[in-house]
């Protein structure tokens, strides 16, 4: 068996200061959003001018003004900011964010890792993602574990154009939790029912 996506942003959750600020990248990431206890007091950044998300609004709360950088509609919570996008680029940029979790198509071994475009696909643009692993404390990576054509998205080396080199702290799959090493992964936890002979990974680059 393998970790559901609630089942992985929960795992991520396990991972937030409480009182945090974090970022969260487009598709997958936006999980986590909806998974984090209000105690926790974390506040949710968003790169078009949004401190404060609270997950996703109900049909009697959603309003089209209030979207994330992906464009879905949000909700907000008590205490929540509004600004321009020159100021939430520097609070990135200015290191004011303690994690950034993003969704991801490969991650080595030495913590780079590529989010943002397959050669002679059609590219939408990078966003956030190049300044969001650079200035947070914190980079997660968030992902199924294996490609469609059943390939570990954990590489050696990455071969698509990188995001950024050396950025990635924690790796969260659908497979388990992994952090680089430099030469290998160390498992920190395996899903319920996954064995290492089951990651795709050579044996060598797991420790």
């Amino acid at each position: 068996m393998s970790w559901s996506k609630e089942e992985m942003a929960d795992q991520i959750v396990s991972l937030l200061s409480p009182g945090s600020s974090i970022n969260l990248g487009i598709g997958m990431p936006t999980l986590v959003a909806e998974r984090i206890p209000s105690e926790l007091g974390i506040f949710i950044h968003s790169e078009n001018g949004l401190l404060g998300i609270d997950g996703r609004p109900t049909k009697n709360t959603v309003s089209a003004t209030l979207i994330n950088a992906g464009k879905e509609t949000v909700s907000v919570r008590q205490g929540a900011s509004f600004f321009d996008s020159a100021l939430s680029f520097g609070m990135i940029r200015g290191g004011h964010l303690d994690a950034c979790v993003l969704g991801v198509m490969e991650v080595d071994v030495e913590g780079s890792l590529a989010n943002w475009m397959i050669p002679g696909k059609k590219v939408t643009g990078m966003g956030g993602a190049m300044d969001l692993v650079h200035g947070s404390k914190n980079t997660i990576a968030m992902l199924n574990h294996f490609t469609k054509k059943g390939q570990s998205k954990l590489v050696k080396k990455c071969a698509l154009p990188l995001t950024g080199q050396k950025v990635v702290d924690t790796i969260v799959s659908s497979c388990g939790v992994f952090r680089p090493r430099g030469e290998k992964f160390e498992i920190v936890k395996l899903a319920p029912g996954v064995s290492k002979d089951e990651l795709g990974i050579e044996q060598n680059l797991l420790e």
